[in-house]
């Protein structure tokens, strides 16, 4: 009866031992099964890479890299939730929104001299600094507009000529995507202005020279000629002296070009004249030449 109780608790020792041999010898397996499955994809050239784009952006790419251990072909996956599919034998990285990139990449980066073609339609083509269009390239919009000039993190941002479709030119400087600083606008019917900007309207002084051949030289707030100035109409007549909205307006002088000349005030731009007549003043005022409108400038491709 003993002899048997033993007999029985040996053999539940061996089960015992049995289940957690097998479970090692499982587990083990298991452990070379995933360290084949690494090592196989290790020398089979595929990596998992995760680089800081800055501003908090991150970029994951898995896929093949070469021995430099420089992307090949395989997946990038955005923070912002988007993704691309790098192609470097076709040199190309296909965005999921559409747009294709072809040029360098440092660490995941766009980074040196490269295009970019927008699924928009807009194309550029230049510099590229750590993922941001840094430096002097071309922008072709899909509207015909064309810039070229320095940009830093995709803005118009220092010298650059911005062709309109329509013929229109400006060359000169921007900042923060806008007109700024000195420049000269030529449109499309000749007139043209060569001067001071401030966030896309003239301000300061300048000269702008219009399609019939009149010319203004003075100051401008914004858009407006307003302040000290002269103004040469293409007939021969001139008057210098103030401005107001776009009119003379105070103290000046005007001449004919057969050499009359009048000097005093002008309103609204009409000469306003002053007589005493039985000490009672009586206000006249008498026509000068009218100033034709200043053409508007088209607004600047995004």
């Amino acid at each position: 009866m003993e002899n048997s109780r033993n007999q029985r608790g040996k053999r539940r020792k061996r089960r015992h031992r049995s289940t957690a041999f097998i479970m090692l010898i499982t587990f083990i397996i298991a452990v070379i099964c995933v360290m084949a499955v690494f090592i196989g994809v290790y020398f089979s050239g595929i990596r998992y890479i995760k680089a800081d784009a800055g501003d908090g952006r991150v970029i994951k790419y898995f896929g093949k890299v070469d021995d430099l251990g420089s992307p090949l072909t395989g997946k990038l996956y955005f923070s912002s939730g988007g993704t691309a599919e790098i192609d470097s034998e076709a040199g190309t990285v296909t965005y999921s929104n559409g747009d294709i990139y072809e040029g360098g990449l440092s660490n995941l980066l766009k980074h040196g001299r490269g295009k970019i073609t927008y699924a928009s339609g807009d194309i550029y083509e230049g510099s590229f600094e750590y993922d941001e269009i840094t430096g002097t390239g071309i922008f072709t919009f899909a509207s015909g507009d064309v810039y070229e000039g320095e940009l830093i993190k995709g803005k118009k941002e220092g010298f650059g000529t911005y062709t309109w479709i329509d013929g229109s030119i400006y060359i000169g400087n921007f900042k923060n995507d806008m007109k700024n600083g000195a420049g000269k606008y030529t449109w499309a019917d000749g007139s043209s202005y060569e001067g001071e900007y401030v966030n896309e309207t003239k301000h300061g002084t300048g000269v702008y020279v219009f399609a019939n051949g009149d010319v203004y030289e003075g100051d401008f707030n914004n858009d407006i000629r307003t302040g000290k100035g002269v103004y040469k109409w293409a007939n021969g007549e001139i008057y210098e002296g103030e401005f107001l909205n776009n009119k003379m307006n105070g103290w000046g002088v005007y001449k004919w070009p057969a050499g009359r000349t009048y000097e005093g005030y002008f309103e609204n731009g009409k000469i306003l004249r002053v007589e005493t007549e039985d000490g009672i003043d009586s206000r006249e005022t008498e026509e000068t030449e009218p100033e034709p409108t200043e053409t508007a400038e088209p607004a600047i491709g995004d």
